[in-house]
């Protein structure tokens, strides 16, 4: 394929509107957290992979996982975490059988703030998608989306 194939201008052209999409929607989402519940996109994505742990086997995520989940570096998660445990949203403590392990936990008051920003979240997103689905570039990819499983 050369710089001018039609089919590489296409991808461009499509991952130009994927990245315009999850812009639109990210920066609503995240003024909609921040108004109603003072929390980032990235905080509330923490809470709300943190808050689906459970006890058993597999139940709590290592930093790794969680950084993965939430789409940031492992150092970047842990500035993240340690922002949520200042703010009493988060607690970590030692895994009961490997005494190097470390897990996070949502506290009380993250589950309380989780399930009141969760609604919000839920709303931006609609609205950011159907906005995004008025513009003819962003209209198929909306529909992608609706179509694995996005309410519509």
């Amino acid at each position: 394929m050369t710089a001018t194939d039609p089919a590489l201008t296409a991808l461009a052209q499509g991952w130009c509107a994927l990245s315009l999409l999850h812009g639109r929607i990210e920066a609503h989402i995240e003024r909609a957290l921040q108004a109603g519940h003072d929390l980032s996109v990235r905080e509330y994505s923490l809470l709300d992979v943190l808050g689906r742990q459970h006890d058993g086997e597999g139940g709590h995520l290592q930093m790794k996982q969680v950084a993965d989940a939430v789409v940031l570096s492992q150092s970047a998660t842990t500035r993240l975490v340690t922002r949520l445990e200042d703010r009493g949203l988060l607690s970590r403590y030692l895994c009961p059988t490997d005494r190097r392990g470390i897990y996070t936990d949502v506290t009380d008051a993250g589950r309380t703030l989780l399930e009141q920003a969760r609604p919000t979240n839920e709303k931006a997103l609609r609205e950011a998608l159907d906005q995004a689905a008025a513009n003819p570039e962003l209209a198929p990819l909306v529909r992608a989306l609706e179509a694995h499983g996005l309410p519509a």
